[in-house]
């Protein structure tokens, strides 16, 4: 069997394992893009090696959550209850449709779309978390069986199409059925669920896709002590700036893999990066200078 790793694969795979242990997201979302427009990298082979890359790194994260006790098992049933089989038949139909450039071309668009949904999702997540109360903090939060079914039945499809959604969709759809749901709780969940839907969809690429065994390692090779870090780092992460980076990358490779003029993107860009520093910095500098009551001398600076 002849093995070639490539350095640049195995370096794009730590970055994309951090964001994944740290947000529970991003996984298929960003390293299959990138496979296909910075490696070149065929879209259905992209997808099927990092189907098959995620099956071995989504337990890593999932694990450590497990751990600290910051899983939902009840929502992690009926989610892969959905997301298993569809999966499954997700990467079946794929297989069974005829490959031609005409196919790459609509598994890229697909991937594309998925992207703006998330970055959709992701926009939206401070919307629903203002809706939260304290009342509403209180309690533990009931599965909602058969919309958590319906979510896992079309996130599954979607990771079986395109290897996009076992995170970054199944994350957005779970934070809104379950605004109560604490954000490492989120990221748990999120992490465990995806192991038997991720796991589904390898075996369908597997028996029925285009997976390379070296670039499959090569993710796997910087992927795996990625997301190890990620998770171990995500009670510490400031949750609004990961997610105004992610969904930066998201939204402007989704609009390349819609193949956006180059002009069109060169001038996106600056805005979205704009958008995003701000997103992410301005909560700090509007409680900058302000008493902070949660601190036990209630100025607005902790007591050493």
């Amino acid at each position: 069997m002849n093995l070639v790793l490539n350095p640049l694969v195995i370096l794009s795979g730590l970055v994309v394992g951090f964001v994944v242990g740290l947000t529970g997201m991003g996984g298929g979302a960003l390293m299959t893009p990138i496979l296909v427009l910075l490696f070149g990298v065929e879209p259905l082979t992209a997808v099927s090696s990092d189907v098959v890359a995620a099956m071995i790194m989504k337990p890593i994260g999932g694990a450590v959550h497990w751990r600290r006790g910051t899983v939902h098992k009840g929502l992690v049933k009926w989610l892969v209850l959905g997301s298993v089989p569809s999966a499954f038949l997700g990467v079946f139909i794929l297989r069974r449709l005829v490959p031609s450039a005409a196919l790459q071309a609509h598994i890229k668009t697909a991937v594309g779309v998925a992207l703006l949904l998330v970055t959709a999702g992701l926009a939206g997540k401070p919307l629903l978390k203002a809706r939260r109360s304290e009342r509403d903090d209180t309690g533990p939060v009931v599965p909602k069986r058969l919309a958590t079914l319906l979510v896992g039945i079309v996130g599954g499809l979607v990771v079986g199409l395109t290897s996009v959604g076992s995170g970054s969709l199944m994350g957005v759809s779970l934070l809104l059925l379950y605004p109560r749901l604490r954000l490492s709780e989120l990221v748990g969940t999120d992490l465990v669920q995806a192991i038997p839907l991720v796991a589904s969809a390898a075996l369908g690429h597997l028996l029925f896709g285009s997976f390379k065994v070296g670039l499959t390692v090569s993710i796997l090779i910087g992927s795996l002590p990625g997301v190890f870090i990620g998770a171990r780092c995500s009670a510490r992460a400031p949750d609004r700036v990961i997610r105004s980076a992610l969904a930066v990358v998201l939204f402007l490779t989704g609009l390349k893999l819609l193949n956006a003029p180059n002009l069109a993107l060169a001038i996106v860009a600056p805005v979205a990066m704009a958008v995003g520093i701000g997103a992410a910095i301005w909560p700090s500098l509007r409680w900058s200078g302000r008493p902070d009551p949660s601190l036990p001398d209630g100025s607005g600076k902790a007591v050493s």
